[in-house]
């Protein structure tokens, strides 16, 4: 059994943060996570509105990629230990968690912070789970090179879609984008910036309804306006195929939970931890941060924002269990 102060399960930008900020604080602090440090701010092309990351010409904006190994590096050096295994199951007994690894392994540490993110929501429609590394992708930074000057097709409408549509049109200037609804639900910035790449055709009121092909995608079936219907979702909207090479999609997230459900943490109508200001969840001990927490506002700075917030709070919790007093 090994032992911790503070175990942190997910290394995104919230897990990162919080790492470095716990380690700061003189515990120790152990890392969880079952890929690569960054989690979803690896896919990001630019990370253009991170305060202080400002483009010039000898300086230009840091990749996701640069910006996570940067948080990891720094997160390192001020002690944290990084584990790469996943994580599980989780359980308590009175005040301490233990989490079980895959490898078996196991750590126990009296508080806990779930940053284990949120994953891609899948369309569940035909031909998605088929073609899936065969042209289905969900990140255009890992897959996008494959496709270069090929057709590409992007399905989304939030900031997601938008920026990953940003990092293709580089690639390919056959790059469609469809979203179901009437308008972006992404950043203005960014939604007019993707409105205005001549490599992108943006179709709103459109639905990928199939994603079809033999041993890797050739076509999609879409409806929408553009053949005869007034909506995607109208009854007389029309089904049209239209050949193409990859379909990435940018649908939304479900959080990453099911760890702690265990636990009969409070979760929202949507499937998200809730905390309160400092970040402590329903089980005491236990916090979230990060895409994993209900939030009205899902980005990177919020995301270390919260990390930070989590690790001082987990301190002063420790300190607290131990009887000392902040007056």
């Amino acid at each position: 059994m090994n032992e911790a102060d503070l175990v942190i399960i997910g290394a995104g930008p919230a897990g990162l943060s919080a790492a470095q900020y716990g380690a700061r604080a003189n515990l120790k602090v152990v890392v969880l996570e079952q890929m690569a440090p960054g989690g979803q701010a690896l896919n990001i092309d630019i990370l253009e509105n991170y305060p202080g990351n400002i483009a010039r010409a000898d300086n230009p904006p840091r990749t996701g990629f640069e910006f996570s190994q940067d948080l990891h590096k720094q997160a390192e050096e001020f002690g944290a230990q990084f584990i790469m295994e996943r994580a599980a199951a989780i359980s308590k007994e009175e005040d301490s968690f233990t989490v079980t690894l895959d490898c078996g392994n196991k750590f126990t540490a009296p508080a806990l912070i779930l940053a284990t993110g949120a994953e891609r929501r899948k369309l569940g429609i035909n031909g998605e789970t088929e073609f899936y590394g065969r042209g289905v992708s969900y990140c255009a930074t890992c897959d996008g090179p494959f496709f270069k000057n090929k057709r590409i097709l992007v399905v989304g409408g939030g900031d997601a879609a938008c920026d990953e549509a940003q990092y293709l049109s580089h690639l390919t200037d056959k790059l469609t984008l469809v979203h179901r609804k009437s308008m972006f639900r992404a950043q203005r910035s960014l939604a007019e910036r993707t409105l205005a790449n001549p490599n992108i055709d943006v179709r709103f009121n459109t639905m990928l309804l199939e994603i079809a092909g033999e041993t890797k995608v050739t076509s999609v079936v879409l409806a929408g306006p553009q053949h005869g219907g007034t909506s995607a979702e109208s009854t007389n909207a029309a089904r049209y195929e239209e050949p193409m090479d990859a379909v990435f999609i940018f649908a939304g997230s479900v959080p990453q939970t099911s760890l702690v459900k265990e636990l009969s943490v409070t979760l929202d109508e949507t499937g998200y931890v809730t905390t309160n200001q400092s970040m402590a969840s329903s089980v005491p001990g236990l916090f979230a941060a990060g895409d994993v927490r209900s939030s009205p506002f899902r980005q990177v700075v919020v995301a270390a924002g919260e990390g930070a917030v989590a690790a001082h709070s987990a301190a002063m919790y420790l300190d607290s269990i131990k009887g000392v007093r902040y007056v």
